[in-house]
């Protein structure tokens, strides 16, 4: 057994090895190329590989039943393009300057969620898998509380190292899903004002206690953990939203959810939340990850 996770290791180890290399040739790559690259990585992605193109067109189908074919494939390749502009940004994090970043991620209304941190209370955070939230991580310098962020854990502790490394460069701090009550709850105790970032749009683990809420017309599973652990640790609220401007070039604006989230009757703030997500999709759905099956769960009287 010992044997079989030495092994284990080492070949995680020699992909991390082999891989790396190519990350950071990316990374380094100015933008104009970086995004002549992702056309290229695109056509591979899209029409080579076609990759998750069953599952985008399924969930484009049940969120737009109104529009003709030819405009849910409109939408559908503009999705891929920026999936992988996405991507390739994500990368670029490895080496983007200080600089770099601020001009591209900007803040409209910075000062919405700094009144908020005037409260005296941590914060939850909730985003959504639009635009980039990846680069939401230049908040961390502009702000008095300590950030964290909500991640599932990378089975390639190297790689997930990796991750760690580039976020703390952002005085960005990432805890696994299994690591946020316990972390959050270390924090109330001693006192320690965090904002927690959650991505919490996507489908939840299924599970008998799930809340369904209507999502594109859907009775849809939600998430709830985000205000269930600002209720249980007397959290404030906000959403932040995240537009793309031009290619490249985001913008982040904040909307305060609650400010007493205890008198909030109970999931009246994840639906608020996937609501404000829902009419964002529509006024652009080419910016979502379309990819994740996002109405898997069935509900079943």
């Amino acid at each position: 057994m010992i044997y079989i996770c030495l092994n284990s290791l080492s070949m995680q180890l020699l992909v991390f090895i082999i891989i790396y290399p190519l990350l950071w040739i990316i990374s380094i790559l100015p933008f104009r190329l970086l995004y002549i690259f992702s056309d290229f990585v695109y056509f591979i992605v899209y029409h080579i590989i076609g990759y998750r193109k069953k599952t985008v067109r399924e969930n484009l189908l049940i969120a737009f039943p109104h529009l003709s074919d030819k405009e849910r494939l409109d939408i559908e390749k503009k999705s891929f393009h920026h999936l992988c502009d996405m991507f390739l940004e994500m990368i670029k994090t490895i080496s983007i300057t200080d600089k770099q970043i601020e001009e591209r991620f900007t803040y409209s209304n910075l000062e919405v969620y700094k009144d908020l941190e005037k409260k005296g209370k941590s914060i939850t955070l909730l985003v959504s898998h639009y635009a980039s939230y990846e680069w939401v991580i230049s908040m961390n310098k502009k702000i008095s509380h300590k950030g964290y962020g909500i991640y599932k854990q990378i089975k390639n502790p190297y790689f997930d190292k990796l991750v760690k490394k580039i976020r703390s460069r952002f005085k960005a701090y990432l805890i696994t899903t299994k690591e946020t009550k316990k972390t959050i709850a270390k924090n109330y105790k001693n006192e320690v004002l965090g904002v927690y970032g959650f991505a919490s749009d996507q489908t939840p683990r299924w599970s008998d206690n799930m809340y369904w809420h209507t999502f594109f017309g859907q009775t849809t599973a939600i998430h709830y953990g985000a205000e269930s652990l600002a209720k249980e640790f007397d959290m404030n609220m906000i959403y932040m939203k995240v537009r793309k401007v031009k290619r490249g070039y985001y913008e982040a604006s904040f909307e305060v959810l609650t400010e007493d989230v205890k008198s909030v009757p109970n999931y009246k703030i994840s639906e608020d939340f996937m609501s404000r997500v829902e009419k964002q999709i529509i006024e652009a759905p080419e910016y979502y990850l379309w990819t994740h099956k996002r109405w898997k769960h069935k509900k079943y009287d």
